[in-house]
């Protein structure tokens, strides 16, 4: 969020940015997402947060371009479909349900049979009997997008990343937010944004009231398949599988309030892989790969724009949808930031 907040700002002429990082600009939960642009597929209910996921789907095409365009660095995008498919004795109302009022909004969305979602990925399993196809849900490739973006954020003038750099608390005089303290001393600005995903909350001086954001662990799990065989995203009940299109296949993950212990564990990988072979037994011949965790900086809604303290702004919660949000997010802090209309 800090990124794509910096690069947001950055095309205006005449603005200061400096990105402070403790460690390396995306090496939290960022590099660690799976990378699901799933507007639909994490669409809940009609409504405005459903229409903001859908307008940061819209956007990726031209971020991803643009990116490209400054780096040369390919992000991944693919447009590649997502199913979120029932199991064999579980009902398939809420499919239905899904599917039903997303094409009453217009969205592209299909109900399936076995037989149908078997024609859309020939690699699902027979025990899989109904599916939501979402065609529009996408992917990105997280480590690459942020290497994209903090190489590009680097090369525009005005832009500076300085990392290695622990923020201590917020600057505040009055009822106004000047910035924040660094263990080397001050750094004052007229603008701060708080991008610091599941830490968030641990940042001394934020204003009373603020909603807590909660650290909520995600392990993953890395297969290689060889020749690469599956093709589009499958969610299915605990867990979901994405298919890179090289061979790497993605499956994850859980949801651990663990506090900020990092470990990959036993049982959240056997969890992890049991559910990946449900939905597609043919990964039982994939070579198992690297696991990792991170942490999800969930909150009840994501904390987007000005916050109850005049000079701070809001960049984090986003829980699930970091990576679909982040040129979203940007853009509307960004706008803000700088007194335009969000």
């Amino acid at each position: 969020m800090g990124c794509a907040t910096a690069f947001a700002l950055s095309r205006r002429t005449g603005v200061e940015v400096v990105v402070v990082e403790r460690a390396l600009p995306g090496a939290e939960a960022s590099s660690a997402a799976a990378g699901i642009l799933g507007a639909q597929i994490e669409g809940h209910e009609p409504g405005e947060h459903f229409d903001m996921l859908c307008r940061a789907r819209a956007a990726y095409p031209a971020f991803a371009a643009e990116l490209k365009a400054e780096t040369g660095i390919d992000v991944g995008y693919k447009r590649c479909g997502v199913l979120k498919v029932a199991l064999d004795g579980e009902t398939t109302g809420p499919l239905e349900g899904l599917v039903g009022w997303q094409r009453r909004a217009g969205m592209n969305a299909e109900l399936l049979d076995g037989a149908g979602a078997r024609k859309i990925e020939p690699m699902l399993g027979e025990r899989v009997t109904a599916a939501a196809y979402f065609p529009d849900d996408a992917q990105v490739e997280p480590p690459v997008l942020l290497r994209a973006l903090a190489a590009a954020i680097a090369r525009r003038p005005g832009v500076e990343i300085r990392t290695g750099v622990t923020v201590r608390g917020l600057l505040s005089e009055g009822d106004r937010c000047l910035g924040v303290a660094l263990d080397s001393g001050e750094l004052r600005a007229d603008a701060t944004v708080l991008a610091a995903g599941s830490w968030s909350s641990l940042v001394a001086g934020l204003p009373a009231g603020l909603p807590e954001v909660k650290p909520v662990r995600g392990q993953l799990v890395q297969l290689d398949e060889r020749p690469p065989r599956v093709r589009a995203i499958v969610f299915g009940p605990g867990g979901y599988v994405v298919p890179r299109g090289d061979g790497r296949v993605i499956c994850g993950s859980t949801m651990e309030q663990v506090g900020y212990r990092r470990e990959v564990t036993a049982a959240g990988v056997h969890g992890i892989l049991r559910t990946a072979l449900a939905l597609v037994p043919s990964l039982g011949d994939a070579q198992l790969g690297p696991a990792w965790a991170s942490f999800r900086p969930f909150a009840d809604a994501p904390l987007i724009g000005a916050s109850p303290l005049p000079g701070l702004f809001l960049a984090t919660g986003h829980h699930r949808n970091g990576i679909l949000l982040a040129p979203e997010t940007g853009a509307r802090v960004a706008a803000l930031v700088l007194g335009e209309s969000a």
